[in-house]
């Protein structure tokens, strides 16, 4: 059966608009530190990051967050909700976001340390891990000798900072198995 050209043309188009999306993901996955998003860049002035909802109550959980008992993380609002069975918010706090976002999506806790040195150098502590992105961990923690440290700007690290005390309960709360649900 022979082709015709405007098949053979759509096609064509049709790898290129592949190619050209794979390129761009891969390339927006591995930003130099300093091209993606500042860490503690605020916006403009009067102008919100957040959905119209969120700026509402910036403490709402998100409607899109799935069911049952999770961590959320929110990464257009920096901010997490850990809830329970009940679909009870236990506890909502806003966090410092890393270098290096994961996708949205639902992944599970994989590991967890009590206590070690970040990527950035940084002492922390309650390190609660749930996936990596090219190579660099993502997890939440918190610093141990400045409480309110965002991680290094200039390093690719994958540490999302959360105060002590958050920290302490997002360790009791989010064990090994534990759903995370990653939200815009």
């Amino acid at each position: 059966m022979a082709l015709s050209s405007s098949g053979i043309v759509a096609g064509l188009t049709a790898v290129a608009l592949t190619t050209v999306g794979y390129l761009a993901h891969q390339a927006s996955q591995t930003l130099p530190a300093g091209l993606g998003r500042q860490a503690g860049a605020a916006p403009a002035a009067g102008v919100s990051k957040a959905p119209a909802q969120a700026r509402k109550d910036p403490a709402a959980l998100p409607g899109d967050s799935g069911v049952g008992a999770r961590v959320v993380y929110s990464l257009g609002g920096d901010r997490v909700w850990l809830v329970g069975e009940d679909e009870t918010v236990t506890r909502t706090f806003a966090v410092h976001p890393s270098a290096v976002d994961p996708a949205p999506g639902n992944y599970l806790v994989t590991s967890r340390s009590n206590a070690i040195t970040g990527s950035d150098g940084v002492p922390v502590e309650h390190v609660v891990r749930f996936t990596s992105v090219n190579g660099v961990v993502i997890g939440f923690s918190a610093a141990v000798a400045d409480p309110t440290a965002a991680p290094a700007p200039n390093v690719r690290t994958g540490g999302i900072r959360e105060s002590r005390e958050d920290g302490e309960a997002m360790w009791t709360f989010a064990t090994i198995g534990r759903k995370v649900v990653v939200v815009r």
